[in-house]
């Protein structure tokens, strides 16, 4: 059997990795133009030439192998554990060869074959810098490529390369000479002793294990304790001594440049990416355009999805009625019409919408002005007690706040980390997006301002700005609340603007439609079957009842029959196991404005908030009968009280809307943010507060505008 070989992708944030790790597998994965967009390894298989299977591992960007967040000693671990990779590609932003070589060498001084993925070399070119790869070659020891991930340059010869060092290290094992460290700085009582404890192959490998093997889940209890008590035995300054390493690889990497590297003055010829940055980072005009940005995003997401979700809303409509006129009306025919079918319009009508707001994020991404928004907002985010690289979870969090609680592993002030964990979910996220679109398109008119500006765009906006801007109120009060004496600087590289990859972004958008289809839409699906049997069902005394109260009606006005009829389903859904429910939980939303219907729709909505759609799709169409031709929107629409008043007026709309935008109302989230921080303390804390601010801030606008 085939041996299948282990490759490892490393290297800088920011240096074309990810977008490399695409290129040789196919896989699917989010690539975005700002450091730290990979948080955890991930991987993929590649077959290279010579039908050799290889198994590829993207690990998270790091600088070095002294990692300062969760998402760096990944990295690090994967390096240092026992069961090391075959081989090491290091990817090394030309543009910034200095600071990449660091990491590089750190790599392998370690003992692990190691293959160089020069990237950039065009933005290099650009700014006068000619790389001598063969001389790079030969002062690091280690075979050098240039690719170009974005075009697919060099990627064949890469693998064929891979494929020369895997077959060259099977025949004899490969080991590379310690060339850029002088071991004489390392405590040697340390070193030998680790050597002789645990997996370590060489004395910079033993150095870096005795650094981290508080973490390291290579060690065992017994070998931890082992290192702790040589510690004790025989104190070290870690910091001195990993200052004074990095520092003499600066000298051995400024030797090697010169040697390597030759540029060309261009002193007049200003790169665009500075000409831009002057005016997207200016402290003024940077933040209109950033409001500008944001002001066209929301207005593209109606303006652009409208046609195609008018197209499926009257689809769906037309697809129950002609299903009503042709099947026998029995219960198997009600199950698929009112359950299975409103639950898939509930699903499929908001794609549009999902699609253009991941795709319009995909391109600021892959332009490089998602990291420009990180400097803008600094100053703002570390005067509520966390810092510029906090934006990179809360932006995340516009498209889901899984992910975005996870990328705060990057932060590693724990402080700001956790901060910054415990608002993201007040951020915005897809999820939210199908309730905002059918509640604004409810009670907010299709009215143009001056013109060309949607109202209902507007709208969208300041919502998502009331995520923004409640995040970092609470982010301000919980800076007061927990204290720490950690200091932490906001230190970031910008990378150079890029055209975007249309192809990358029409990727995203697929990818995102399937995980919202399939994902989202089998919660959304159960939730609606489920709905279904309650709302169809309910205790037979009082279902029996209702039905012979009806049946008497009928016989004394048989001219009546079509109101009765939906009167009838009404009653029928009120003495349903679901209105049963929905009767109980009113007292405490009345005050919101709400029915029973919004409160069964926002219990159901803890699973997810999209869930909100299908739920009402579902309970409208059950309570409705067989008249099938009206859309969602029509159905809510035409919703009232006992007393006849409509139940979705402007006020009940914004409650609903701000109640949304604050509630925590996704367990999923609620499990990331337990794993994050190690125990149910915090999600707790996060749901109850999340709730209260949302039923006060729900109670406070209804209050107002009624």
């Amino acid at each position: 059997m085939s041996r299948t070989c282990k490759i490892v992708l490393a290297g800088n944030p920011n240096s074309g990795k990810s977008s490399l790790f695409n290129a040789l597998t196919g896989l699917n994965q989010k690539v975005g133009n700002f450091p730290g967009v990979t948080v955890d390894k991930k991987t993929g298989t590649v077959l290279l030439p010579g039908n050799l299977k290889a198994e590829i591992t993207d690990l998270p960007g790091t600088y070095s192998l002294y990692p300062r967040a969760a998402d760096e000693q990944i990295a690090t671990d994967v390096l240092l554990h026992p069961d090391r990779p075959d081989l090491v590609v290091i990817t090394v932003d030309t543009s910034s060869l200095e600071r990449n070589l660091v990491l590089c060498t750190q790599i392998i001084d370690l003992g692990i074959p190691v293959l160089i993925a020069l990237t950039m070399t065009d933005i290099a070119h650009q700014s006068g810098m000619s790389i001598h790869t063969e001389t790079l070659a030969q002062q690091l020891a280690v075979p050098v490529t240039v690719v170009n991930p974005r075009r697919n340059e060099g990627v064949d010869t890469l693998k064929k390369t891979m494929v020369t060092i895997y077959s060259n290290g099977r025949r004899k094992q490969l080991q590379l000479p310690p060339a850029f460290t002088d071991t004489g700085i390392f405590p040697v009582p340390l070193i030998e002793a680790v050597k002789s404890f645990t997996h370590a192959t060489n004395e910079y490998a033993a150095w870096h294990i005795a650094c981290h093997y508080e973490t390291s889940p290579a060690l065992s209890s017994i070998q931890k304790k082992y290192i702790a008590g040589i510690y004790h035995d025989h104190p070290v300054r870690k910091a001195e001594i990993q200052a004074q390493e990095i520092l003499a690889r600066y000298r051995k990497i400024d030797q090697i440049i010169k040697l390597c590297v030759t540029n060309e003055s261009r002193r007049n010829d200003i790169p665009v990416t500075e000409r831009l940055d002057r005016i997207l980072l200016h402290p003024f005009w940077g933040n209109i355009i950033l409001l500008g940005v944001l002001f066209l995003m929301f207005q593209s997401i109606f303006w652009l999805a409208q046609y195609p979700m008018d197209w499926i809303d009257a689809g769906f409509g037309a697809m129950s009625t002609w299903l009503s006129d042709h099947l026998p009306h029995n219960l198997w025919s009600d199950l698929l019409i009112n359950g299975l079918l409103a639950g898939i319009s509930g699903i499929v009508i908001f794609v549009p919408q999902i699609m253009i707001l991941f795709g319009l994020i995909t391109l600021l991404e892959d332009t490089g002005y998602m990291a420009r928004i990180s400097f803008l907002t600094d100053r703002v985010m570390r005067g509520v007690g966390l810092n510029g690289r906090s934006i990179m979870p809360l932006m995340s969090g516009l498209a889901c706040a899984i992910p975005a609680v996870m990328s705060a592993r990057s932060i590693q002030n724990r402080k700001e980390r956790l901060i910054t964990i415990m608002v993201t979910p007040l951020m915005s996220c897809a999820a939210r997006l199908p309730v905002y679109t059918i509640l604004i398109a409810l009670v907010i008119p299709e009215r143009l301002l001056l013109g060309f500006i949607s109202l209902q765009g507007l709208v969208l906006m300041g919502l998502y700005l009331l995520g923004l801007v409640t995040a970092l109120l609470v982010a301000g009060v919980m800076k007061l609340l927990i204290r720490t004496k950690e200091h932490s600087f906001f230190v970031m590289e910008l990378p150079v603007y890029r055209m975007p990859r249309w192809k990358n972004a029409g990727i995203t958008m697929i990818e995102k439609a399937k995980i919202f289809v399939t994902q989202a839409g089998k919660v959304i699906l159960i939730i609606s079957l489920l709905l279904w049997t309650l709302a169809s069902f309910g205790p037979p005394a009082a279902m029996k009842a209702v039905e012979e109260k009806y049946i008497r009606l009928l016989q004394q006005q048989p001219d009546n029959s079509e109101v009765l009829g939906l009167q009838y389903q009404s009653e029928k859904l009120e003495h349903s196991f679901i209105g049963i429910f929905g009767r109980a939980i009113e007292p405490a939303i009345r005050p919101l404005g709400y029915d029973w219907k919004i409160g069964i729709a926002l219990a159901t909505s803890f699973a997810a908030r999209e869930v909100f759609v299908g739920t009402m799709a579902t309970l409208y169409s059950v309570g409705e009968g067989e008249s099938q031709d009206r859309t969602i929107r029509e159905k809510m629409q035409a919703a009232t009280w006992p007393d006849g008043r409509p139940v979705y007026t402007l006020a009940t709309g914004l409650s609903l809307l701000v109640f949304y935008a604050f509630a925590m109302q996704c367990m999923s989230t609620l499990a990331i943010v337990k794993r994050e921080t190690d125990g149910w303390r915090y999600p707790a804390i996060q749901f109850f507060y999340m709730l209260a601010l949302a039923w006060a801030g729900a109670f406070i606008v209804y209050s107002l505008a009624s």
